[in-house]
Parts: structure tokens; C-alpha cells; sequence
């Protein structure tokens, strides 16, 4: 691994108890290669990070560790000085994860899929009104759609509907693998704007995009493709 520019402490071990999420001599393998080598960083509250890399540089495996839906790694992920593995769910509560699947019910509407998803993930003490779902799938292009089946919406249109989650998150962390995948110029311009929003909310973002982004907290970090006796190539 290559580190392209950071303000970001690359050195979590002095602190294990603080606050934020922090990698600790992250490694990861795939098959016989070697595909991340003791990554360590710490990010806090209203930073971003955003990862790049070649395909096949472990970007998406990254995201996957640090979200809690892949124990393949040596290292420790800590989340308020906790390792995950020992308790997933101080992460899992303020963790919103979206992968490159957009995740929607085809038989339902946008309008259903996001009501749906806050069933699931916002506490039934903060009731969020169907206007307010309304204006999150405006602010991605699909209020016209919101009573639309989503099988008849194109793949392109159900990425835009998980895109939406990110005007109802509450989470405290979003990873986000590709967000602007399948989204046009103007789109860009106010997800970036949302991140920008979370960011100073005192959030924290980790995204992985082969675009350029002009957000202030963020850095970047570049993954390196590895052979499999751990060499850059």
C-alpha cells in the first residue's frame, strides 16, 4: 500500500480507547495474493477518507472489513476503542454500508424500499414522514418514480434509490463503495454536497471512487496491486 496524501494519524497504536474508527495493521488475502499489508490509520469525527486503486487493489475488501461483514483480515478494527470482532454490534448500529448491489425489493417502490429500510435502521422513537422520504428521493432525481415498481426501473435508478439512505442516515460512519457509479454530473455535485453536510455534522465517510472529489476533511489513500509474494506491481 501507497499513501497518496493524508492529514490523517497513520499511527493508531498510542490510543486504543479513542474515540472514531481506527485500523490496526489491517492484512488482507485473497486466494494465494496478498492484497492489503498492515494498513493502519485512524479516522474521527468529520473526516473522510477516500480510497483508490487499480481493480483487483482490495478496495471493496477493504470496505467490507471495516464495515463488519467480512472476518477475513489479521489486525484489529476498532471502533471507540473496541474491537469488532469482539463487539460488532458498537459498530454495526452506526455503520451505513453501501456496496455496489443496490440493495432494493424489486416488487416494491422506491417509496416502499425506503420505508422499508427505515424500519429497519431508524429507531421507531424518530418517525421519518413519508414527506421526508419524498424529498430524499427528489434530492436523487426520483421523486417521479417514488410509486414505480423498481423492477421496471433501470439498475442505474435502484443505485439512486440506496443512494437516498444517505438524506435519512442517521449513522455516524458511511462506507461507501462507488457511490457515483451510474450517477450523472449533476447527481455528483449534490451527493458530494450530502458528504460535505455529514462531514460537518461531525461525521465520518470512507468511499471508494475512481473520481476526483473535492470535499473538504477528505484525504486519500491509494491501494497498490500486490503479487502474491507481496510485491507491488
Amino acid at each position: 500500500m501507497s499513501i497518496e496524501s493524508s492529514n490523517i494519524n497513520v499511527q493508531p497504536h498510542d490510543d486504543p480507547t479513542r474515540s472514531g474508527l481506527t485500523l490496526d495493521s489491517i492484512c488482507c488475502e485473497r486466494g494465494d495474493r496478498l492484497l492489503i499489508q498492515d494498513l493502519s490509520l485512524h479516522i474521527a469525527d468529520g473526516q473522510g477518507v477516500r480510497i483508490e486503486g487499480p481493480n483487483g487493489s482490495g478496495k471493496t475488501t477493504l470496505l467490507r472489513v471495516i464495515a463488519g461483514l467480512s472476518q477475513q483480515y489479521d489486525g484489529q478494527v476498532r471502533w471507540n476503542g473496541e474491537d469488532i470482532r469482539q463487539n460488532a454490534s458498537s459498530l454495526a448500529t452506526e455503520c451505513l454500508y453501501i456496496g455496489h448491489l443496490a440493495g432494493v425489493k424489486a416488487l416494491l417502490t422506491p417509496l416502499e424500499n425506503l420505508s422499508w429500510w427505515l424500519s429497519l435502521h431508524i429507531p421507531s422513537a424518530k418517525p421519518i414522514s413519508q414527506e421526508v422520504q419524498l424529498q430524499a428521493l427528489q434530492s436523487v432525481g426520483l421523486d417521479r418514480f417514488a410509486d414505480t415498481p423498481c423492477h421496471q426501473l433501470s439498475a442505474g435508478q435502484q443505485r439512486r434509490i440506496a443512494l437516498a439512505r444517505l438524506y435519512l442516515s442517521e449513522h455516524r460512519l458511511w462506507v461507501l463503495d462507488e457511490p457515483f457509479t451510474a450517477i450523472d454530473a449533476a447527481g455528483v455535485v449534490l451527493l458530494e454536497q450530502r458528504i460535505a453536510e455529514h462531514l460537518a455534522q461531525g461525521g465520518m465517510a470512507i468511499v471508494t471512487t475512481h473520481q476526483a472529489m473535492n470535499i473538504a476533511g477528505f484525504t486519500s489513500h491509494s491501494l497498490s496491486v500486490m503479487s502474491a509474494n507481496g510485491a507491488i506491481s
